[in-house]
């Protein structure tokens, strides 16, 4: 049986029918047609599918769609300002933080949560921030690296 719910996403209010076990993620994907965040694993172990509920970082594959009614949901696709990359995104792909694509957007995710958090984190406070984010292509150098330019361009900003 269907429910209609009112979803809030990237500040744009979006109702979707919905049934009591349709995940955030396919109620993202399906309904909203925003298909940044991805499905890796089904079973929230690689982060592919991370989405900030509330400013953290949720993977949406375990989360159903109902319990985020009334909730502010941002995905990948809402993070920009207008045609200006959000500075996280801008260091993923100037360090070549990327390859394949599949965990990119969850790692964007967790990195801007990470960073909101904690404006100057070393380098083993990024990876242990990102742990449950998986990938198999870059070797998460470069996602480190990714996150320590993130982190200053985000200070500049704020001046």
């Amino acid at each position: 049986m269907n429910q209609l719910i009112t979803l809030d996403v990237n500040g744009q209010s979006y109702p979707v029918a919905v049934e009591g076990r349709t995940r955030l993620l396919d109620a993202l994907r399906d309904k909203c047609l925003l298909t940044g965040a991805k499905e890796g694993c089904s079973t929230g172990d690689c982060g592919a599918c991370t989405v900030l509920v509330d400013g953290q970082p949720v993977t949406s594959c375990l989360l159903v769609a109902a319990s985020a009614q009334g909730r502010k949901i941002t995905t990948v696709e809402g993070v920009a300002n207008g045609h200006e990359l959000h500075p996280v995104q801008r260091a993923f792909m100037e360090c070549g933080a990327l390859q394949c694509g599949i965990c990119t957007p969850g790692m964007i995710m967790t990195s801007i949560a990470l960073l909101n958090e904690n404006p100057s984190p070393t380098r083993d406070e990024i990876r242990f921030g990102l742990q449950g984010n998986l990938c198999r292509c870059t070797g998460y150098d470069k996602i480190v690296d990714a996150v320590e330019q993130a982190a200053t361009y985000m200070k500049e900003s704020a001046r």
